[in-house]
């Protein structure tokens, strides 16, 4: 899968194994201890009786039920009872504990509407005083990549940590969409109704069945991720020790008119989408595994990350269509 932060809990513990038998293991799953059989599948001993002798049979009073016949009905449950149980509508992943596509929403939502109102938050701060900007900026920037990181890397969820990697995220984008805002204004509406739309297209797609995420899907996928992520680290470089080349470093480059960045932030944002088509069948095979409820934060935490990655894509892309630089 292209998502780590997915993979690692959808292929992990919760969804692989197998029995003695050689059949998957589903959540709850507990092996007999020493590999012994259940009580089910152990034949009743038999009493040994010697050679020629006739089996013993409980002695009864005439006009007796047998023994054992009245409590039948107590512990096997009348035939009114085992009907209504028959007609009882099968449990659902939510009854069961196990993670359901509606517990995917609302989680990012949650997430995603953290990400917002720390980030109006922060640019009303920035706006205020600018000279809090570049510590929203740096301080935004690091939490929110040291945190990402350990949530990528932890095998249960943390509400806290992913709560936490939300408002150095939304810090983070309040700083840049304020700075963004100021150099084009109505540009960070514009990026977040762009944002949205793309992510809509992308679930389409991927319900539809018009895309599928195949072997080669997820190939293709890999390499566009480390050549991009490759292509990150110089252009960090080419900004840092050579800023004459332009705010966005190879990305200001123009060839005709026309800057580097646009192709260079529309192959990213295909590429973000791709990410985004992954992340959804993901979920989808962790719902159809059973994985426990709980993961539903990992899931709504790696669609927060996508689209974070995909807001800044756009709003590059917008800046550099926009600015005069």
């Amino acid at each position: 899968m292209s998502n780590p932060v997915l993979s690692r809990a959808f292929e992990g513990p919760a969804t692989k194994g197998k029995t003695p038998a050689g059949y998957p293991v589903h959540p709850g799953y507990q092996p007999q201890p020493g590999g012994q059989q259940s009580q089910w599948q152990q034949a009743p001993q038999q009493p040994q009786q010697q050679w020629g002798q006739q089996p013993q049979q409980p002695q009864q009073q005439w006009g007796q039920q047998p023994q054992g016949w009245q409590q039948a009905p107590q512990q096997y449950g009348s035939p009114e009872s085992l009907q209504q149980g028959y007609n009882m509508p099968s449990p659902t992943n939510a009854d069961m504990g196990r993670m359901t596509v509606d517990d995917v929403v609302v989680k990012t939502g949650t997430l995603v509407g953290v990400v917002a109102v720390v980030g109006v938050i922060a640019a009303f701060i920035a706006g205020s005083n600018p000279n809090l900007v570049m510590p929203l900026w740096i301080g935004g920037l690091i939490g929110g990549l040291v945190l990402g990181l350990v949530n990528a890397f932890r095998r249960e969820p943390s509400v806290p940590l992913i709560m936490a990697y939300a408002v150095f995220e939304g810090a983070f984008l309040g700083a840049i969409s304020w700075w963004a805002n100021a150099i084009v204004p109505g540009v960070v509406m514009q990026a977040v109704f762009a944002t949205f739309v793309v992510a809509a297209v992308c679930l389409y797609l991927y319900r539809s069945g018009a895309v599928k995420v195949t072997q080669r899907f997820q190939s293709v996928l890999k390499l566009a991720l480390i050549s991009y992520l490759i292509f990150c680290v110089i252009n960090l470089g080419v900004v840092l020790l050579a800023p004459q080349v332009g705010l966005f470093g190879i990305r200001s480059v123009e060839f005709g008119g026309i800057a580097l960045g646009l192709g260079i932030g529309l192959i990213a944002v295909i590429i973000a989408s791709m990410s985004l088509i992954a992340d959804f069948d993901s979920i989808s095979k962790g719902v159809a595994a059973g994985v426990p409820s709980r993961y539903a934060w990992t899931a709504a935490f790696g669609i927060t990350v996508t689209l974070v990655w995909m807001y800044i894509e756009i709003l590059r892309i917008l800046l550099i269509l926009f600015s005069n630089d």
